[in-house]
């Protein structure tokens, strides 16, 4: 051992993202390298009123009730008009989110003038361990369909 022991690893938010996707069962995660610097990625994505209900076919609306700093809390309401509530931390360069049964979030890194972009999101339902090794599969096009919308407004025609 030495003077510098122990060392300490930051990982960006990306990478914690990533992290937290990966340890928590019944998740989808993806990331996409955005043609398109920090500021515009993010400026869209921390939209969550706008952008909740583009990137996930399973919300209609999506209203943040209270916030103080970097906590808010939202509802979610669904087309069939299930409702949710949320508690999120939204911080420059990363949003996590959480209610009784759903988990997700979205991080982004300056890589350059692009910009990597990560969501995720799952269900928290007790016994979703044991259903690991067949969810993840079937929600990992859930992930990249969700990141693809947002990416598409910022790479698209009009982006």
């Amino acid at each position: 051992m030495n003077d510098s022991w122990p060392v300490v690893a930051e990982l960006d938010a990306v990478r914690r993202l990533r992290v937290i996707a990966r340890s928590t069962p019944g998740t989808s995660f993806a990331e996409h390298l955005v043609d398109a610097p920090f500021d515009r990625v993010w400026g869209l994505a921390r939209d969550l009123e706008h952008q909740m209900p583009l990137m996930i076919g399973d919300i209609r609306s999506f209203t943040v009730t209270a916030g103080a700093g970097d906590r808010l809390e939202a509802r979610a309401r669904s087309p069939l008009g299930m409702r949710a509530r949320f508690d999120i931390v939204l911080r420059p360069g990363w949003c996590l989110m959480q209610s009784r049964f759903v988990v997700g979030g979205m991080a982004a890194v300056a890589e350059g003038e692009r910009t990597r972009l990560a969501f995720f999101g799952g269900l928290r339902l007790p016994g979703i361990r044991l259903a690991e090794p067949v969810l993840r599969p079937l929600m990992a096009p859930l992930g990249a369909r969700a990141l693809g919308r947002l990416t598409d407004q910022l790479e698209g025609p009009g982006g």
